[in-house]
């Protein structure tokens, strides 16, 4: 069996002698001599670099990727045949704090502070006249309403950072119920847990299906004080109908850490909406635990057992 590990990034699992470990550069195509790979692990690599590794793999059985999103992975063309698998659960940690430090940023305006640091001007607006809880604006996560579209591992670990502050937290997920010990509900109460929601944070992956699905209606059931966080996707944010709804006050403000395209171009529209605070994705990027991963499912691919983290095609 021979795998194709990314130089890119420190992987080192331990394999059984017959896996024929190979290195490559995402910089360069895939050199003929590893077009018969039986699979290979993909991190940080571009769009053009998948698709012509797609190409070129044509008896690849396995495609792992480290991000916990397939839709680029998806997109390359693999081979009908080959299972993908995903890096879901290995930026949990990471992406949660993340979030949770979008959302103190929002809370406590530190967009608006490192604008008067820069300006040496010592900003009172923030110092006077704070509110004693989130009615008019928000401003503390104790006794914040937070909620979370997309409740898998991410979520349910921003969750209990979030809980631990002393916010209450529910999840949007496709069926109802309870998890991790938060209450979870559908899309079809978006209206009910939306309308007194001080934050909405977006984890959601990119699919048909989330494709602008927080569009200017989504944004309309939020009360004027909430702000939308998100560490998801860009593509499943009408980006459009946000920057109206931040120039109109429809919502207080939006912390983003993805949009779409990646980069923002310098002279997106975007980039000029008040109250907003971007990252350029960088919530993820250490995929803790992705050793131990690619162990497990090399070990299923050679028994022939499914694998971890498979997507369906």
């Amino acid at each position: 069996m021979k795998l194709l590990l990314p130089d890119s990034f420190p992987l080192h699992p331990d394999l059984p002698d017959e896996v024929d470990v190979v290195h490559y550069s995402g910089r360069d195509p895939l050199p003929p001599e590893h077009h018969d790979a039986d699979a290979i692990v993909l991190w940080s690599l571009s769009s053009r670099f998948l698709g012509r590794a797609a190409q070129d793999l044509t008896a690849v059985r396995w495609v792992q990727t480290l991000s916990a999103g397939t839709d680029a992975v998806e997109a390359a063309g693999f081979r009908p045949g080959a299972v993908i698998t995903s890096g879901n659960g290995l930026h949990d940690g990471p992406v949660a704090e993340h979030a949770l430090g979008l959302i103190l940023a929002a809370a406590r305006r530190l967009d608006v502070a490192l604008d008067a640091q820069r300006e040496r001007r010592w900003a009172t607006e923030l110092t006077l006249g704070q509110p004693l809880d989130n009615s008019t604006r928000f401003t503390l996560v104790g006794g914040a309403r937070v909620v979370i579209w997309g409740f898998g591992g991410i979520g349910q670990r921003l969750a209990g950072y979030l809980r631990a502050m002393g916010a209450d937290v529910v999840g949007i997920a496709q069926s109802a119920g309870e998890r991790a010990g938060f209450p979870v509900v559908t899309t079809d109460d978006l209206p009910q847990v939306l309308g007194d929601a001080d934050v909405l944070v977006n984890i959601l992956p990119a699919t048909t299906a989330t494709t602008g699905v927080i569009d200017a209606a989504t944004l309309a059931l939020l009360p004027r004080r909430a702000w939308l966080v998100n560490v998801g996707r860009g593509a499943t944010v009408d980006q459009d109908a946000l920057r109206t709804a931040l120039w109109d006050g429809v919502i207080a403000g939006a912390a983003l850490d993805v949009t779409t395209p990646e980069p923002l171009p310098s002279d997106d529209p975007l980039w000029e909406a008040p109250n907003l605070i971007v990252t350029p994705h960088s919530a993820g990027g250490r995929p803790l635990g992705a050793d131990e991963l690619v162990e497990a499912n090399v070990a299923a691919l050679l028994a022939g057992e499914p694998l971890r983290n498979a997507i369906a095609r």
